[in-house]
């Protein structure tokens, strides 16, 4: 049966209103926003309801439930769009599956955690997810971690601090001991003590900028208007390391990355050293994958990462970079355009992107010309 006129119409002022982006994702971050109706079954809904997807023409958008009950639609029953939220429902319970990871002598398998706060282990696992951007073993790792690093900073004994953060043997965390602690656990106890950093200074348009390099590749990467100032953090970041002035062979990679300030364009190929928790290095991968030119939202990166309510999180992961423009968090901005805080100034941020706006028109200018 062909579809009316008007049914056309209404269904095209559906499909290009963006909330109906959030109702075909079931997106929970849209909770509160908003609400939809069904003009064909009368009830409204949450945008996360779990209900088949309704027909575009057949769908309204409220902004609280009191309009869409002035319309004559009543409360959908699956998603109960008048009680509390399913997240909220949760809360309570990921705290305690918190709690109890927290003084647990090892992690607790999933099913057993989720019978402890009496959940099923499929919605607890996606529910523990969202609310903490991490799966319970995920985040079970992480307090290892902490656990481990608390230890070895109070001076206690190598294998006594793997072994009380739960780890089974030594040789399982020594297995993981440069991602989570970025170094063996000797030299972590010791605050870096005979790892070898090499850095140089130099001058970008933006300013100064300070070059910090490991064995394993590039691990930091500071702007900022005082080179003497720049080279402070570096030793306060590590205290304990041995900074080493650059060779001509590094104050040339010092140049490429300079290179690469100027024009973003061209690509990183320097290798990069990176440590950081699970959750920061997961936001960190995605920065890399944001091409120049392009900017995105606090909220999409959490998306992407499969963490939609983590957005704070995010913020904070962008904000913990310390490897500038080759992780580029400044391409990331405000939901609604604004440019938010960046680590080395606002200002350097706008030049960042607005440097990267113009050589990608440049580089469609060519493409046409071509």
């Amino acid at each position: 049966m062909k579809k009316s006129k008007s049914s056309e119409n209404l269904a095209m002022s559906t499909l290009q209103d963006p909330r109906w982006d959030a109702v075909v994702a079931r997106d929970s971050g849209a909770e509160g926003k908003f609400f939809y109706s069904v003009r064909t079954t009368g009830v409204y809904c949450r945008p996360s309801c779990a209900s088949r997807r309704p027909r575009p023409e057949n769908v309204r958008f409220h902004d609280t439930s009191q309009e869409a009950e002035a319309a004559g639609f009543r409360p959908c029953k699956r998603c109960a769009p008048t009680g509390a939220s399913l997240d909220q429902k949760y809360t309570a319970r990921v705290r305690e599956a918190c709690r109890i990871i927290e003084s647990s002598e090892t992690p607790p398998p999933l099913a057993a955690l989720a019978r402890r706060v009496n959940v099923s282990a499929y919605h607890f696992h996606r529910v523990f997810k969202r609310l903490t951007g991490l799966t319970p073993h995920a985040y079970a790792a992480a307090h290892r971690t902490r656990r481990v690093r608390a230890e070895l900073e109070g001076g206690g004994t190598v294998t006594a601090a793997i072994l009380d953060a739960g780890f089974n043997s030594n040789g399982r965390f020594y297995e993981r001991s440069n991602e989570v602690l970025g170094m063996t656990p000797t030299r972590f106890r010791s605050g870096g003590k005979n790892i070898v950093i090499r850095f140089a200074v130099g001058e970008c348009s933006l300013g100064s900028i300070m070059v910090a390099s490991t064995a394993r590749g590039v691990c930091a990467i500071s702007l900022g208007d005082d080179p003497d100032a720049l080279v402070r953090e570096l030793q306060d970041r590590f205290a304990k390391a041995e900074l080493v002035g650059g060779d001509k062979s590094f104050e040339e990679m010092v140049a490429r990355v300079v290179g690469f300030v100027e024009a973003p364009g061209v690509g990183w190929d320097l290798p990069l050293d990176v440590r950081g928790t699970a959750f920061q290095q997961r936001v960190w991968q995605a920065l890399r994958r944001i091409p120049a030119g392009q900017t995105t939202s606090y909220s999409d990166i959490a998306k992407r990462i499969g963490s939609p309510r983590a957005v704070r999180a995010v913020a904070q992961a962008c904000a913990a970079n310390a490897i500038a423009v080759a992780i580029p968090c400044h391409r990331v901005i405000k939901t609604d355009g604004g440019i938010s805080g960046y680590r080395w100034g606002v200002e350097r941020k706008s030049a960042l992107l607005q440097r990267e706006r113009l050589g990608r028109g440049r580089m469609r200018s060519l493409q046409r010309s071509a």
